[in-house]
């Protein structure tokens, strides 16, 4: 059910009419009290929200919030298949090479190095032409 509205009047000078009048067209208002109405609304939930500093905090971090669950949860996804791969490599590989304990912990030192060294960006090539050299 609609609010009863009241009548007030207020004197604004001819350029604010004009601005009033053109906000009317671009907000698809039906009226000057309706725009008026819409933008004390507006200007109400402002001055608040400025008064009680506690409004936009929580906003702002219910919406972080939940845009950093929905990354972390497709990282989540992305890593766990990734390392499901990963180990269906390292399984398969172990089963087709032999190397010694002491060939795999210097290759794993030089890895540390390589990731460390590259941030993550590990380039196939450079890989094969040191194996290979």
């Amino acid at each position: 059910m609609a609010e009863n509205k009241q009548r007030t009047t207020i004197w604004l000078t001819p350029t604010t009419m004009e601005a009033l009048d053109d906000m009317v067209i671009k907000n698809n208002c039906k009226s000057r009290s309706e725009l008026i109405e819409k933008a004390l609304i507006f200007y109400d939930g402002y001055v608040r929200s400025t008064q009680e500093n506690e409004y936009l905090p929580v906003a702002l971090s219910s919406l972080l919030s939940g845009i950093v669950k929905t990354s972390e949860d497709r990282i989540s996804r992305v890593l766990f298949k990734n390392a499901v791969e990963l180990a269906i490599m390292m399984n398969v590989l172990s089963a087709t090479v032999e190397i010694d304990e002491e060939t795999l912990r210097k290759l794993r030192v030089k890895c540390i190095k390589d990731v460390k060294g590259t941030l993550g960006k590990i380039n196939f090539d450079e890989i094969y032409k040191f194996q290979n050299t």
